[in-house]
């Protein structure tokens, strides 16, 4: 168990993390999500043991503190070196050595899927190869705590495919992993719980599916030449992808009666659907505002 209490983080007059209180469970992919800008990588940074100066207190309850494994938003490898060089500088730099250490970077080549360009220079990879690199240098030890900030920004869709099942094994070990993000599908297909960040703030925390249950309902979706009027009879929760979604506890009959709306006035909408609720509905639910990327 990690626990953060009275959290607070300062870059001169710039206030990034707001007495951020939060208890992480062992054995949980556990999801800080907000947009850019929220304070994600200032907390991570935190936890990882890169930023030392703030003011509050982190504490893990377990007997024996575990090992940490950080993968920074930044690619940090020496892009000179070959993939096997690279891996061989991080485990030497935990503490591996001789046979372990060659069996390790064996293992985590195929792990991360680099094996037939081990020998390769890392300048000649693309960015999602960088990405499984830069994972798998943080994996060499076998941590116990793998922290992971925005691993998958600009990588290609193979590369996010192949880190998604990387995470899912991590699980499976029983490992704990923090992950942050702010792609929202991410969180919710690969976390256990979540803490929603935003102005440096924590909005609202728990399991994803108790926030699911407490804070969205399910909806229904209509995009085409939709009159006006229609936007005052039912619950219109927000305009989606050119769009309206209306809330209603009753979506079914929702669905039915806008069906045949469209119907009696001869109107074909392009898409007409009922969307089960998501993390993203969840957050705009909170903070009023779609998930948003800033500076």
């Amino acid at each position: 168990m990690i626990t953060i209490q009275n959290v607070n983080k300062r870059y001169k007059e710039t206030r990034a993390l707001q007495n951020i209180d939060l208890s992480i469970p062992s054995g949980v992919c556990y999801g800080f999500v907000g947009p850019n800008g929220a304070g994600k990588s200032s907390l991570i940074k935190i936890l990882a043991g890169v930023v030392k100066d703030y003011e509050g207190s982190i504490h893990v309850s377990d007997a024996n503190p575990p090992s940490l494994g950080y993968v920074p938003q930044e690619v940090c490898l020496e892009e000179t070196l070959s993939a096997t060089t690279n891996l061989h500088f991080y485990g030497k730099i935990q503490g591996l050595k001789g046979e372990k250490l060659i069996r390790q970077v064996k293992t985590v080549l195929d792990d991360i899927g680099l094996t037939n360009r081990a020998n390769s220079k890392v300048k000649t990879f693309s960015g999602g190869m960088k990405r499984r690199l830069n994972i798998g240098c943080a994996l060499m030890h076998e941590p116990d705590l793998v922290i992971m900030d925005e691993p998958t920004v600009g990588v290609d869709p193979q590369s996010r495919l192949h880190i998604f099942q990387m995470i899912r094994s991590l699980k499976q070990q029983g490992k704990t992993i923090i992950y942050a993000s702010h792609y929202m599908e991410e969180i919710e297909e690969l976390c256990d719980e979540v803490a929603f960040i935003d102005g440096g703030k924590i909005v609202e925390q728990g399991s994803i599916d108790d926030l699911l249950t407490s804070y969205a309902q399910p909806a229904v979706f209509i995009k085409g030449d939709i009159p006006k009027a229609w936007l005052d009879f039912e619950n219109v929760i927000q305009q989606k992808d050119g769009g309206w979604l209306f809330a209603s506890s009753n979506p079914m009959q929702l669905l039915g009666k806008l069906a045949q709306r469209c119907e009696e006035q001869n109107i074909m909408p392009s898409q007409l659907s009922l969307m089960q609720p998501r993390l993203e509905d969840v957050f705009f639910t909170l903070t009023g505002t779609a998930l948003r990327d800033t500076a």
